[in-house]
């Protein structure tokens, strides 16, 4: 199995945890007694993935501390560039394409997803392969859903529609990324490109799910992982 360079999302500013990330960047957050970023690179150790890059801006000085011995890149950025601009500044770090790229604020159960995506992709058919999962197969999710799949497993834009949830991870082309002349930009303008042009595609997950992007997600995720805090 082929091997991908990985881009881990971890600069945001975490606002909608309030006072947990005041002085604390949301991927340091401990969920089940580890940091968000680490249960991330957990996912790494049993999957085909080449060199790691790490994201930073908010408190980038705590991730580079926490990375130290993770032989693990970081991409720091002065100012955000949101999904897409912070994946065209790392491409030098990465080296080369096509990508996995993956949240740093979401915790998973079942098959690995990581794995799950190198299995699934199909360079002779696919510009992007997004991993997917019904509503109610997540917990923490906010929304009707992100995309629709049609008969071949195409995405679609769920436009209002009930779908399926965006998980935070993915891999993808980055050829357009230099097309685009925004210094912060979202992977959007990527993904709609790809769906036009009918090489857009999703992978239903094997398992389960939670976003961590506010305070009651802690609590989901650990309930999700079954762990119960002994201290």
């Amino acid at each position: 199995m082929r091997q991908f360079p990985l881009m881990i999302f971890a600069a945001g500013f975490g606002t909608r945890m309030g006072a947990l990330t005041r002085d604390t960047p949301k991927p340091l957050i401990p969920v089940a007694g580890k940091a968000l970023l680490d249960h991330a690179l957990d996912l790494t150790t049993d999957a085909p993935v080449a060199q790691k890059v790490v994201n930073a801006h908010y408190h980038a000085d705590q991730i580079a501390r926490h990375l130290l011995g993770h032989n693990v890149a970081l991409s720091h950025e002065e100012t955000i560039l949101e999904t897409g601009g912070g994946l065209r500044a790392a491409m030098p770090l990465l080296g080369g394409s096509p990508v996995m790229t993956l949240n740093s604020d979401t915790i998973w159960t079942g098959r690995n997803p990581l794995q799950e995506l190198a299995a699934g992709w199909d360079p002779d058919r696919m510009d992007a392969l997004l991993l997917l999962a019904p509503i109610i197969a997540t917990r923490g999710f906010a929304g009707s859903g992100d995309f629709l799949l049609d008969p071949g497993s195409r995405l679609i834009r769920a436009q209002g529609r009930t779908g399926l949830a965006y998980l935070g991870a993915q891999i993808l082309r980055t050829h357009d990324l230099t097309d685009i002349a925004q210094a912060a930009f979202s992977l959007n303008i990527l993904w709609d490109r790809m769906i036009a042009s009918g090489r857009a595609y999703g992978l239903i997950h094997d398992g389960g799910w939670c976003d961590v992007g506010h305070p009651a997600g802690i609590a989901e995720a650990e309930a999700l992982l079954g762990w119960h805090n002994s201290g």
